[in-house]
């Protein structure tokens, strides 16, 4: 079955493969690289149906003048450029943290945890696909929060929610020679801290 489930990831990618050339360009490539503003109409018309679409051309030539009007930095001038400093102390803290917020670790014990667990050995693989599943859905789940809440929210209560599941991870690893139970309460944290990393980070 693991042959299969992993070469099903290359369908989708022959699917693209096909469907590809029919897609229509980006309007805003067609009409701020290309200049080409009948393509762009054209582009539009074909996404979002007839119709007058001369306020997006007119968003579009905004973000042309914008860009015609900034200077394309290289990564010291970047670094050097004080108004972007806080931004960039922002990126490399949210990326930091989410390299150091533990998923990785999580990923690689979970099957030493499912076995101590006395899980079978036929269905641990299957439980650590639920594992991933569980971040697949946490995601789609985020893409309709962070509109309600907003990035800020969502990440400063996925890190929050991430750290009290660890604690209590490493309390339930540490005592779980002690309780029966303690092994299933370990695998239920496992799956809670992948989907508030799905829906934080």
């Amino acid at each position: 079955l693991w042959p299969w489930l992993l070469a099903s990831s290359g369908l989708s990618a022959l699917i693209q493969l096909v469907t590809l050339p029919f897609f229509p360009d980006s309007p805003s490539y067609l009409l701020i690289q290309k200049g080409n503003e009948e393509a762009c109409r054209k582009a539009i018309r074909k996404l979002w149906g007839e119709g007058d679409h001369q306020s997006e051309i007119d968003d579009i030539m905004k973000e042309k003048g914008a860009m015609a009007s900034s200077k394309t930095l290289r990564v010291l001038e970047v670094i050097k450029e004080r108004s972007l400093r806080w931004q960039l102390y922002i990126l490399m803290t949210v990326m930091t943290t989410l390299q150091l917020c533990g998923i990785n670790a999580i990923y690689f014990y979970s099957f030493e945890v499912f076995h101590t667990a006395k899980f079978e050995e036929y269905l641990i693989p299957y439980v650590s696909l639920g594992v991933g599943l569980c971040e697949c859905l946490s995601s789609i789940l985020c893409s309709t929060l962070i509109d309600r809440f907003g990035r800020k929210v969502l990440l400063w209560g996925g890190y929050t929610l991430m750290c009290s599941v660890l604690a209590l991870l490493t309390m339930t690893l540490s005592l779980q020679h002690r309780f029966f139970w303690m092994h299933y309460f370990s695998v239920i944290l496992i799956f809670l801290f992948v989907v508030f990393y799905g829906i934080g980070p």
